[in-house]
């Protein structure tokens, strides 16, 4: 049991180690939040193009993830391999483009022989390294610093404190220029349309609600069997109750209808405004949808009312509208 317990505590100490040497590599990044941060932020800003960010090996795998990032937040970019940049992909990149580049040594050959030819592009050269004093930091025309002090990897070797703090300052790049730009949630949901968070954003209860003849509609006069038939009829375990103006005064759902059982009444003889729930919950139809998810949750419900500026109906949402939706 000691030999087990002893394994157990090496392996959490060197765990805890990797992650105490990651935060410190990244909380050190605060320092190099200077002027060459906000002229790459100012470049791409003015950027007509797109931004290409280029890297190989792990650098290249970050890279990836930044440019994925960026375009996710409203910067418009995509990955290029450096080697493969070298055998023709370089073509898609244009003069109006800004190119940010990954290497940690900043000595990486693939990039060091794509930087003559992008220079004569005269594209907009963003260096992110963690070698201040190398080729591509000088060569560039702005240098992002990431160096670390150490690698949480014990031989010094596997990329590890240098990956995360290229990709920590790309989320810093990208984060500075959504604010700028005036990013909004909505503008997030339109880019990630299939996602849960963006049908979340994106879907309105207009979107979603029965209309027209499907909306389960009774008037105040009508007897409950009669409400009951039109419960049954149009699927939605309820139904709104409107008086001769056609003003909804309340909704007759399933818990009440077991609730008018329970006192033994003749349900073709009491009439539905005697059994309702009067002033309902409603909703207006320019709502999110998941605001209704929300109110149903609060109020304990599975179903809403959607009423327009004058209080009119003009929907009738379920829960499982909003479960098929895939906003929940």
């Amino acid at each position: 049991m000691s030999e087990h317990n002893d394994h157990e505590a090496a392996l959490s100490k060197l765990a805890r180690a990797v992650i105490e040497t990651e935060a410190r590599a990244v909380q050190e990044l605060t320092e190099r939040i200077d002027a060459g941060f906000i002229a790459a932020c100012d470049a791409i800003l003015a950027c007509r193009g797109r931004v290409v960010v280029l890297g190989v090996g792990k650098s290249g795998h970050i890279g990836n993830k930044i440019a994925a990032t960026l375009a996710s937040t409203g910067t418009p970019a995509f990955f290029v391999h450096a080697a493969e940049a070298n055998h023709g992909d370089l073509g898609m990149i244009t003069a109006e483009d800004v190119v940010l580049v990954l290497s940690n040594s900043g000595e990486t050959d693939e990039v060091k022989q794509l930087l003559p030819v992008l220079k004569r592009l005269h594209v907009v050269l963003i260096a992110m390294t963690g070698n201040p004093g190398s080729y591509l930091a000088e060569f560039a025309d702005i240098n992002l610093d990431v160096r670390v002090r150490e690698e949480a990897c014990p031989l010094g070797l596997a990329p590890t404190s240098s990956t995360t703090a290229a990709l920590v300052m790309g989320d810093a790049l990208a984060v500075a220029l959504l604010e700028t730009r005036g990013f909004t949630r909505e503008d997030f949901a339109r880019s990630h349309p299939a996602g849960q968070l963006g049908r979340r954003l994106i879907i309105r209860i207009s979107d979603l609600m029965h209309t027209g003849a499907a909306m389960p509609c009774v008037s105040e006069t009508a007897t409950v069997a009669e409400a009951i038939v039109e419960i049954s009829e149009k699927r939605l375990g309820m139904t709104a109750v409107r008086n001769d103006a056609g003003t909804v005064t309340g909704v007759f759902t399933d818990g009440d209808l077991r609730r008018a059982l329970g006192e033994a009444m003749d349900p073709h003889q009491v009439i539905v405004r005697t059994v309702m729930t009067p002033d309902p919950i409603s909703i207006e139809p320019d709502a999110l949808a998941v605001e209704a998810v929300q109110l149903m949750e609060q109020r304990s419900i599975q179903g809403l009312l959607v009423l327009d500026s004058q209080q009119q109906l003009v929907g009738v949402l379920n829960f499982h509208d909003l479960l098929r939706s895939g906003v929940v």
